[in-house]
């Protein structure tokens, strides 16, 4: 069995918004995963659902039969790079807001095609 992968590098969301809907994923097929991701309003969702999505296509162009039934092996979400900005405060002093990045990654168990 080999692992084909898809990964959203670079993602302008954060990974802990992200993160709670790959661990819900994690496990299941493809087709249930993309079923259970589709009525989630977040915005999270979306990002994962197409980056499942590709690595469906992925394992699909590389020969694998049936890509419905095959099962999400890896799921997870890194914290990318930060974009770092001051805010404004009080008495002269500036907050740093962090607007952050996430790496998505997604991996599906098929099986090895000659």
């Amino acid at each position: 069995m080999a692992l084909v992968r898809a990964t959203h590098k670079f993602a302008r969301i954060s990974a802990t918004k992200v993160r709670p809907f790959a661990d819900m994923i994690r496990g299941m097929t493809v087709q249930e995963g993309i079923a259970a991701l589709r009525y989630v309003p977040n915005r999270g969702a979306r990002f994962l659902e197409k980056v499942l999505k590709s690595a469906a296509a992925n394992a699909e162009d590389r020969g694998a039969r049936n890509v419905d039934n095959l099962a999400i092996a890896e799921s997870r979400v890194d914290g990318g790079p930060m974009f770092k900005r001051i805010r404004p405060r009080a008495r002269g002093m500036g907050f740093m807001i962090r607007k952050r990045f996430a790496h998505i990654h997604i991996g599906i168990e098929a099986p090895e095609v000659q």
